[in-house]
């Protein structure tokens, strides 16, 4: 079916059922050689992907996709943008490997420090977000000297061992026994709040109910909190303004750090260069990642000299990674900082995204099954539900029914579970998110005549 017969789009355009017969060749050739368990937008399209420009993916079969995924918020600056190209294959024809000081790397920690949350100016760096997640936890431990940790409920902060219990939901089943000394707590999603309280009337009862939690559940000896400043995986649920401020007042009572999980909030993605600041406070420790890079795996931690300098975290090479920072990595992350910066992409994301929540309100207002719009910036989220007013959320037959919905109209979206996750590159245009919005009006129109 071509894309004339669906919508009449400037941007996607699709020329063949979804997944086209190239796509799926190679889908299955690879299903014979890969492991179970690669991303759901993966398995759940089966497209699969030749090349990109700006905020537009085509497939192999010429098929071409507005971008509302970015590769969960990786592609900052889209694909294909002059400058990360420019850099990073110059910097290719140099060399790409090593764990020794570069002149990128150099820049790069310099527009950290510049660019930083106060004085969080002291970086260090690695691939993979659990890999920064369990730096960060030992960096704690060997400042406070104390041993264990709280994370939250629907929290998302990587799948490896050592952070494993720190993921809020069943995916951890059957994985036991988890490290000692976590303990997750409930967030500050008032629209489902645990506790059955109302906000603001209750006082934040969630940040009460940790107190109560370290008192009955805990030795006593909590070295950090850590916490999504916008959970990502739960749906980019915002929490209760000032939530942050009062786990940061906890925080300092009992002598523990506060650790803020930027990897997804991070480098304007909120519409702000952190999330922490929609908030106005300092933690103690920062994780970046995904977009940070551009699409390069590179992630990281920020701090303070006195707690980064801490041992054993700071014993020589007590804090280091074969690859973190390497000199590929450190291009990748310093171009891509330099042109968020350059390219005035945090306000864009401020701009656009409530442009994009505008729009998405509307639908709101004339769909049931849109219970909630949420979000800040380039973050957003709906939750889909099965009838207005209702926290009840609807099934995954007909969420999986609007992902495939928006893909055959061109549109990539985490849409396949009741809660939808929005993430445009930073460098999306109002007129492509125009775009992608109305091909998600005429997948909900659709699933809707379903119902």
């Amino acid at each position: 079916m071509s894309a004339n017969n669906i919508t009449a789009n400037k941007f996607a355009s699709i020329v063949t059922e979804i997944p086209g017969p190239n796509s799926l060749n190679y889908f299955n050739e690879e299903q014979n050689y890969i492991a179970p368990g690669i991303q759901t937008i993966a398995t759940r399209s089966k497209i699969v992907i030749e090349k990109g420009e700006g905020c537009i993916i085509q497939d192999v079969d010429g098929n071409r996709y507005i971008d509302f995924f970015a590769g969960v918020g990786v592609a900052s600056l889209g694909y294909n943008h002059p400058a990360y190209n420019k850099y990073m294959k110059e910097q290719i024809d140099n060399i790409h490997v090593g764990s020794f000081t570069t002149k990128n790397r150099v820049k790069l920690t310099k527009l950290l420090a510049e660019n930083a949350l106060g004085d969080l100016t002291r970086s260090q760096f690695y691939s993979g977000g659990s890999e920064a997640v369990e730096a960060a936890l030992r960096m704690a431990k060997s400042y406070t000297k104390k041993t264990e940790f709280i994370g939250f409920w629907n929290g998302f902060h990587g799948k490896t061992m050592g952070v494993l219990g720190l993921l809020g939901d069943n995916f951890k089943a059957g994985l036991g026994p988890l490290p000692a000394g976590i303990y997750n707590t409930p967030y500050a999603d008032c629209r489902h709040c645990p506790l059955n309280a109302t906000f603001p009337e209750c006082n934040f009862a969630c940040v009460d109910f940790i107190k109560n939690k370290i008192r009955f559940e805990t030795t006593n000896n909590i070295a950090a909190i850590i916490v999504e400043t916008i959970q990502g995986t739960a749906g980019n649920v915002v929490p209760a303004p000032g939530f942050l401020k009062e786990l940061k007042k906890l925080t300092e009572e009992i002598g523990a750090l506060l650790i803020c999980d930027e990897i997804i909030t991070g480098f304007g993605r909120t519409g702000k260069m952190f999330g922490t600041q929609h908030e106005d406070i300092i933690p103690d420790i920062i994780t970046i990642g995904k977009g940070f890079g551009g699409g390069f795996p590179i992630t990281g931690v920020m701090s303070r000299d006195e707690i980064i300098f801490a041992k054993p975290f700071g014993n020589p090479s007590g804090s280091s990674s074969s690859y973190g920072g390497n000199p590929l990595a450190s291009t990748a992350a310093y171009i891509t900082l330099k042109s968020i910066i350059d390219d005035g992409l945090v306000e864009n994301s401020r701009k656009v995204g409530e442009f994009m929540m505008k729009k998405l309100n509307e639908l709101k207002d004339k769909f049931t099954i849109i219970g909630e719009v949420r979000g800040k910036g380039l973050m957003i989220g709906l939750e889909l539900v099965k009838e207005k007013d209702s926290i009840e959320k609807l099934d995954k037959k007909y969420t999986e029914m609007f992902f495939h919905e928006c893909l055959k109209r061109g549109l990539i979206v985490m849409g396949y579970n009741p809660d939808i996750r929005i993430y445009p590159p930073l460098i999306v245009s109002e007129e492509i998110a125009e775009e992608g919005i109305a091909i998600m009006e005429s997948a909900f129109s659709y699933v809707s005549d379903q119902l």
